[in-house]
């Protein structure tokens, strides 16, 4: 069983933004007296350009500009698989004009990594969804099915990619390795789309890759899909034939979900603001568009019952992990 993660100490890496006024529209509670008005609104992306996390946070800063009237300007702040970007956030304590798009790496980082905060850090404000992960290998690739992946790495070894050590990616490799008794070899990249460039160019030679940042790959037969890790075959036509890793006898499934976050200590009426445009975006076609193009799971939960999922969620999480 693998020992826990640990990487190199994250620099201080944020200057605390200062708070402004400035109208916002769209339904935002402007104008009443307290009322909070958000200024120079940013939406760190905890990675690099291209991936699943990139594409999260611009759709649901555009879906939030849409739904406030309110420009956000998105900002990568990537390295150490996700800690600079989440520091950064940390920095920004009470202020509410802060957002980050956050997933699973939120609740993995500070289990596995020496950091300063935990999700309890952050003021939750919704959950977009789940995004399960599948297993790719190149088309030419000898392996057919992800039984054939696990022989190999329990024999001549196989060489696996993750985007970021903690990432979703490393905690279902984990998992298969704990339930199947082998050991992958793993070389970190920094996103998704990084990824598939290793994968392409020979560098790796399997990946998990969530299936709205690879399914141009599988359509043009540069990439094949092995098998899902996750619960059921997915309904969506254009992987539906992918089996599950269950299926292969593989009793791995883990769901990545995708949100966004603020700072810990904004105020009330700042929550409210972001939770009220959160809710505006998923009931408009934006969303559903985001959702389908990205072959995802429409949970979205808001507010405290966003507080409840990741105390659960990392529970679970620090289980699986545990050494």
């Amino acid at each position: 069983m693998k020992s826990r993660i640990t990487t190199a100490a994250i620099g201080a890496v944020a200057i605390a933004a200062l708070a402004g006024c400035s109208s916002a529209g769209g339904g935002a509670p402007a104008g009443e007296e307290g009322a909070f008005e958000p200024s120079d609104v940013r939406m760190t992306v905890p990675f690099s350009a291209g991936g699943g996390s990139d594409a999260s946070g611009r759709a649901i800063a555009s879906g939030l500009e849409a739904a406030t009237g309110t420009t956000i300007t998105v900002e990568n702040r990537e390295g150490g698989s996700g800690a600079v970007g989440y520091s950064h956030l940390f920095a920004q304590e009470g202020n509410g004009s802060q957002l980050l798009a956050a997933e699973t790496t939120l609740l993995s980082l500070p289990l596995t990594t020496d950091v300063d905060y935990d999700h309890t850090s952050f003021t939750p404000i919704m959950k977009l969804g789940d995004d399960y992960t599948l297993v790719v290998v190149p088309a030419d690739s000898p392996f057919q099915t992800c039984t054939d992946v696990v022989d190999a790495a329990g024999g001549e070894g196989v060489v696996a990619a993750v985007s970021g050590a903690i990432s979703l990616d490393e905690i279902v490799f984990t998992l298969i390795e704990q339930d199947q008794g082998v050991e992958f070899d793993r070389v970190p990249f920094e996103s998704g789309s990084e990824v598939i460039a290793g994968l392409l160019g020979g560098t790796v030679q399997v990946g998990s890759l969530n299936p709205g940042e690879v399914l141009g790959q599988l359509e043009s037969g540069d990439l094949r899909a092995l098998c899902s890790l996750s619960e059921e075959r997915y309904e969506y036509e254009q992987i539906a034939d992918v089996p599950t890793a269950i299926e292969e006898g593989i009793d791995v499934s883990f769901a990545q979900w995708r949100g966004f976050i603020a700072p810990g200590g904004i105020s009330d009426e700042a929550r409210q603001y972001w939770i009220d445009a959160a809710e505006q975006y998923v009931a408009s076609e934006e969303y559903t568009t985001y959702i389908e193009e990205n072959l995802m799971q429409p949970n979205a939960v808001y507010g405290d019952e966003f507080v409840e999922y990741l105390a659960q969620n990392s529970a679970d999480l620090e289980a699986a992990l545990a050494p």
